[in-house]
């Protein structure tokens, strides 16, 4: 980058300008300050604006990137409940023999397709909360030379995985299970209990 760091006395040496600087860093970044002639404010968020840029940017393909992929997830709920509902026939026609209301066969195998969504967060989390934690102390060291991206970044960086990230995220995929696996449960509302007995689909 050309650019060469020698220590500030070594500097202040060669320039003769011992005690003398061209900048200044303040403790207390928020604090407001008045203007001095002859210097500059520039703020963290001007001095970080390029990176910061660009993070929202790699943030917005982020979000289609997850966006697609709950989706695909959601067919395959979607698909896997279709499946079950079908295959368990009888088995429905049996609770609305024995006095089940559609409602409650309905809310019964939402509460099924919940349930699995709670289950897939405990197991998930069994196996990715201790390897996050391992990521998150010793990092991931990139192969190449951070400064050749043309920025000040650390060789390594290390991931920061906030409770609500985690909290908001497991949310998302319960709800989303719970609403996929409603969907194809209305089926069952117009299904013949004799019909389902026999095993067979309207």
């Amino acid at each position: 980058m050309a650019q060469v760091y020698i220590p500030l006395e070594t500097l202040q040496d060669m320039m003769s300008l011992q005690g003398k600087a061209t900048i200044f860093t303040f403790r207390e970044e928020k604090k407001d300050r008045p203007e001095i002639e002859g210097l500059i404010l520039k703020p963290k968020s001007e001095l970080t604006k390029s990176i910061d840029d660009m993070i929202k940017t790699k943030k917005f393909g982020q979000s289609v990137l997850y966006f697609v992929l709950l989706l695909l997830a959601m067919l395959a709920i979607f698909d896997t409940q279709v499946l079950s509902i079908f295959r368990r026939q009888k088995e429905i026609g049996t609770y609305v023999a024995l006095g089940y209301t559609r409602r409650e066969v309905v809310g019964l195998f939402t509460v099924e397709g919940a349930m699995h969504a709670v289950l897939a967060a405990v197991l998930g989390a069994a196996y990715g909360i201790p390897f996050l934690a391992w990521q998150a102390k010793v990092g991931w060291t990139m192969p190449m030379d951070a400064s050749e991206f043309g920025m000040a970044m650390a060789q390594t960086l290390y991931p920061v995985y906030s409770l609500g990230l985690v909290i908001i995220t497991t949310l998302i995929v319960v709800i989303t299970t719970t609403v996929v696996s409603y969907l194809p449960s209305r089926k069952i509302a117009k299904m013949n209990p004799t019909e389902a007995l026999r095993g067979k689909v309207q």
